[in-house]
């Protein structure tokens, strides 16, 4: 782990205050199996599930900070909200954990993974399982939720483009969409 896309912060450098802030929040969950087992399932092109979780974590731990949430709970809901070990692209059946519609169902198994792995708020939770709205009917209840959705999608749209922007040698047009969609918050 050295830093979420598109961010100047190295999580690695002890002497930044706020790569320490927000790794004191995460740090126990980054050891588990289950979280560093992420990194062997794609998500979005070429940018692994742990990647992107990390990516959501950390914007949503920003942005939970800078309004005065609760960022650690956020943070944790971000790196945990993709928290299942199948490949969602595999069509057959017997992969499938839970039958339906993937954006429906993997909420749920991503809490009950997190139920296991460590424990959970009501914070964590409405952010894990709401996170996919409006794809589902229901919203999240609270404010830490509403931020990791809109997180989520922002960090799944510039993982797209970034690769995107790559798949055409580094096209002018995708550059250009990647950071104007791209907010600097440090």
């Amino acid at each position: 782990m050295q830093k979420a896309i598109f961010s100047r912060i190295d999580l690695n450098n002890a002497n930044n205050d706020l790569a320490q802030e927000y790794l004191s929040c995460i740090r126990d969950l980054l050891h588990l199996h289950d979280v560093q087992d992420l990194k062997t399932f794609t998500q979005h092109m070429n940018t692994s599930r742990f990647q992107h979780s990390l990516n959501v974590s950390y914007y949503t731990f920003l942005i939970a900070r800078r309004f005065h949430l609760d960022s650690c709970s956020a943070a944790r809901a971000g790196l945990l909200h993709d928290l299942y070990h199948y490949d969602w692209r595999n069509l057959d059946k017997e992969e499938r954990p839970i039958e339906g519609r993937h954006c429906a169902v993997h909420p749920q198994i991503a809490l009950e993974n997190a139920r296991k792995a460590t424990s959970v708020n009501t914070i964590i939770e409405d952010a894990i399982v709401h996170h996919m709205w409006p794809m589902t009917l229901h919203c999240p209840k609270t404010k830490e939720g509403w931020v990791l959705q809109a997180v989520d999608k922002y960090c799944a749209i510039s993982e797209i483009l970034l690769q995107g922007g790559r798949r055409v040698r580094y096209s002018r047009l995708a550059i250009s969409l990647a950071a104007l969609l791209s907010f600097s918050i440090r």
